[in-house]
């Protein structure tokens, strides 16, 4: 384990300190780097995401990836948690939060501005940044991409009507630009260079070799994007903390509710942690570009609802790291339970 990673949690508090700080001193800059945007992609972190996940693509064997459905109850996990369950749940949280819980401390406006984004946030799962999540569980590389390209699939059609459904509206027009992109940009992309890349070593030594070396640049990834993305939104925490903490409430107990769902599934289910590892967290984990775009294009970039995905990108990276740490200390029971992983 590099000092990196050993550290991780310490170097992902310093970094969420210095992207406020930064938001305080630089405003100018932070705006510059906020508004170079393309589909409601920010291009400086989708660089940097890219970055991450590329090493990781290099380290997909690809024959894997074609006797991924061999082992289908780690994809039944994921399909089943990420669209039969996730998107109604963070309904109901939403609801019992901002119309109960709540309720005298905002009005029914905000309060139904809020809900909307928390549902937005719940039916669009991750794309991008499971694969780093995989990484650091010691995940299979080559399932996590069919897991990934699974929801995908399923997001272009599902998405809008669960979203309809959910929030009463009676068309939700998807920004395919944003899912389009992003896809492309997160995964085939990087899924490109990785083939080209196991090419060129040739040797499973060589791909190794070249994958661990690459592995404190990933880390250096995450923690430069969660300095970019504090930093973005440094202003909001300063200015509204109790409204954050608000919001953050049904999303911290709506990600720690799907993965311990996810992970104890797959326990009691006898999947290896290999694949039982990421599978819990792709559920956990969340497309926040595309729910920030269909909140701006529903609502407007100043409403509630914007305001609430946002959120969602401040306390996302934060709990997945306590995730990844709590199912990197529960592998063991995997392990003896599963005496036929290899890993």
């Amino acid at each position: 384990m590099t000092i990196f990673e050993k550290f991780l949690s310490i170097w992902i508090a310093l970094a969420i300190l210095a992207g406020i700080i930064i938001n305080i001193l630089f405003p100018d800059v932070v705006q510059i780097v906020a508004n170079a945007q393309y589909a409601n992609v920010n291009i400086v972190v989708a660089i940097l995401i890219w970055a991450m996940v590329y090493p990781m693509m290099v380290g997909v064997n690809f024959s894997s990836v074609l006797t991924a459905a061999r082992e289908p109850r780690g994809l039944i996990i994921t399909v089943l948690v990420n669209w039969m369950i996730k998107p109604f749940t963070m309904a109901f949280l939403a609801v019992l939060f901002f119309d109960y819980v709540f309720a005298s401390y905002l009005s029914p406006e905000t309060s139904a501005q809020y809900t909307a984004g928390l549902i937005l946030l719940g039916a669009a799962p991750c794309t991008a940044m499971v694969f780093v999540w995989s990484h650091l569980t010691k995940g299979d590389p080559a399932y996590t991409l069919v897991q990934v390209s699974v929801n995908d699939v399923i997001m272009v059609f599902a998405f809008a009507p669960i979203v309809a459904v959910l929030l009463g509206v009676t068309e939700v027009i998807v920004p395919w630009k944003t899912l389009v992109f992003a896809t492309i940009l997160y995964v085939v992309l990087p899924l490109v260079a990785g083939i080209i890349t196991r090419l060129i070593l040739r040797t499973e030594s060589a791909i190794q070799g070249f994958s661990h070396d690459a592995k404190p640049f990933s880390i250096v990834g995450l923690i430069v994007t969660v300095v970019i993305l504090f930093a973005m939104q440094g202003e909001t925490i300063i200015k509204d903390p109790l409204v954050i903490a608000m919001i953050a409430v049904p999303i911290l107990i709506q990600s720690y509710g799907i993965f311990l769902l996810a992970y104890g599934w797959a326990y009691l289910w006898k999947v290896p942690h290999r694949i039982a590892a990421p599978c819990a967290l792709i559920g956990t984990s969340n497309f926040f570009e595309l729910a920030v775009a269909v909140a701006i294009s529903l609502f407007g970039l100043n409403s509630g609802a914007a305001l609430a995905t946002v959120v969602g990108i401040l306390v996302e990276v934060p709990v997945m790291l306590s995730l990844v740490a709590l199912t990197n200390k529960t592998r063991k029971y995997f392990l003896s339970e599963h005496r036929s992983l290899k890993n």
